[in-house]
C-alpha cells in the first residue's frame, strides 16, 4: 500500500507535465527539466538513503518521506511560476525516492529468493493505483474542477494509510548474521558486476520515464488529441504495466531475471513500434499497452538484479540503485524535451529504441556472470 501510495504521486504528476508546460507556456526542453527536478532528487536521496536507514530506521525513513513528497505535491499545486513547480518536482522527487527504494530494499531483504517476485507483484498493485490516478486527471483536467485536484490524491491517499495501516510493518532486517557483521561488508567496494547492473537500471528507468512524460504529448500530436484527452494514453500504458506485473511476478519464480529481462525489452520494443507508426487512436493505445507490458519487468527485474549483486548489502544497494535510476529518469526525458525541439517529438522518441538496445547490450554482457 505504501508503493500503491508513492504511484499517485509519480503518475500523477507525470501525467501533468503536458498541461503544466502548457499552462507556464514553456519548451519541452525547459518541460524536460521539472523530470530533472525529479531525478536531482532522487539522487540526493541515494546519497542520504543508507545513513538514514541506520540512524532512523527503515519505517521512520518511510513515513517521513511520504509527509515531505506531499509537501513537494503541494508546492506543484499551488505553484503558477516555473521555479515554483521546479521544486515541487525536486522535493517530491527526493522523498518519493527514499521512500520507494527503503521498502524495495525491506521487501527483498524480507522475501529472500522470491525478492524478484515480490518486487513485481508490489509494483503491480502500485501501478493499479497509477491507472486510477492518470484516468481521473484526464477526467478533471477537462472539467471545471480543474487537473490541480487531480494531484491531491496522493494526500488524501497518505492520510488514509496513516489511519489503517500506521502501525503495520514487516521485521527490519531478516539475517542471521550480527548487525555488527555486514557493517565492515559496507566498505567494500562494489564491483564491475554491480555497476553494469546499474547502467542497465538507469537505461530502463530512462526509457520508462521517457514514455511517461512524453508518450501521452506524441499522442495528441499523431491523432489530434487534446493534452488532457491524451493522457489517457498513459492510462493503456499503466494497464499493460499491471498486467505485466502480475504475471511477471509468477514468471519471476520460474525463470532467472537475465533472460526475463531480454524478453521485456523485446516486447517493448515491438511496442514502441506500433505506437511510434500509428496515426490513429486504436493504434496508439495499443502500442502504449503493449510498451507498459514490456516496461512493467524492467524495474522490478534490474533493481532485484542490482540487490544481487550487492554482497548482501540491499540499503545500500538501493541507495546506490536511486542514484543510477534517478540519472536515467531525469536525463531520459530532458535529452527527449531537447531533441523533441530541434526535430520534433516524433523523431525524438527513436531514443527509445536506443535505450532499449544499451539495456540488452548490458544484460547480455554480465550474463556469465550472473547466471
Amino acid at each position: 500500500m505504501v508503493l500503491a501510495t508513492f504511484a499517485t504521486y509519480l503518475y500523477g504528476l507525470s501525467a501533468a507535465l503536458p498541461t503544466l508546460r502548457a499552462e507556464l507556456g514553456v519548451s519541452q526542453a525547459v518541460g524536460g527539466l521539472h523530470g530533472t527536478a525529479m531525478a536531482v532528487g532522487g539522487v540526493v536521496a541515494g546519497l542520504t538513503l543508507p545513513l538514514l536507514s541506520v540512524r532512523f530506521g527503515r519505517r521512520v525513513t518511510v513515513w517521513a518521506g511520504l509527509v515531505v513528497m506531499n509537501a513537494g505535491i503541494l508546492i506543484v499545486i499551488l505553484g503558477d511560476a516555473l521555479p515554483l513547480t521546479l521544486t515541487g518536482f525536486a522535493v517530491a522527487g527526493t522523498a518519493g525516492s527514499l521512500t520507494l527504494y527503503v521498502v524495495m530494499a525491506a521487501l527483498s531483504d524480507h522475501q529472500g529468493p522470491a525478492g524478484p517476485a515480490a518486487i513485481s507483484e508490489a509494483n503491480a498493485v502500485a501501478v493499479i493505483a497509477g491507472i486510477a490516478v492518470s484516468y481521473l486527471f484526464s477526467v478533471l483536467a477537462g472539467s471545471a474542477v480543474g487537473w490541480r485536484a487531480a494531484l491531491c490524491v496522493p494526500v488524501v491517499a497518505t492520510a488514509l494509510l496513516a489511519v489503517t495501516m500506521g502501525r503495520v510493518w514487516i521485521p527490519p532486517r531478516l539475517t542471521t548474521a550480527p548487525p555488527a557483521a555486514d557493517r565492515p561488508a559496507g566498505k567494500i567496494p562494489f564491483g564491475r558486476r554491480f555497476h553494469i547492473a546499474g547502467a542497465v537500471l538507469l537505461c530502463c528507468v530512462g526509457l520508462e520515464f521517457t514514455f511517461n512524460l512524453w508518450a501521452a504529448e506524441l499522442f495528441a500530436q499523431q491523432t489530434g488529441l487534446t493534452a488532457a484527452a491524451a493522457a489517457k494514453g498513459l492510462t493503456a500504458m499503466l494497464a499493460g504495466m499491471a498486467i505485466g506485473r502480475f504475471g511477471g511476478a509468477r514468471l519471476a519464480l520460474r525463470f532467472r531475471p537475465g533472460p526475463l529481462l531480454l524478453g521485456a525489452l523485446a516486447v517493448t520494443l515491438l511496442g514502441w513500434a506500433l505506437f511510434w507508426l500509428s496515426t490513429s487512436q486504436v493504434g496508439g493505445y495499443a502500442g502504449l499497452a503493449l510498451s507498459g507490458l514490456g516496461i512493467s519487468l524492467h524495474f522490478p527485474l534490474a533493481l532485484a538484479r542490482i540487490i544481487d549483486a550487492s554482497g548482501g548489502r540491499p540499503d545500500q544497494a538501493s541507495g546506490t540503485a536511486s542514484i543510477w535510476a534517478s540519472v536515467g529518469s531525469g536525463g531520459g526525458p530532458f535529452v527527449l524535451g531537447v531533441l523533441g525541439d530541434g526535430f520534433g517529438t516524433h523523431a525524438a522518441f527513436l531514443l527509445v529504441p536506443v535505450l532499449i538496445g544499451l539495456a540488452a547490450l548490458g544484460v547480455l554482457d554480465t550474463r556469465p556472470l550472473t547466471e
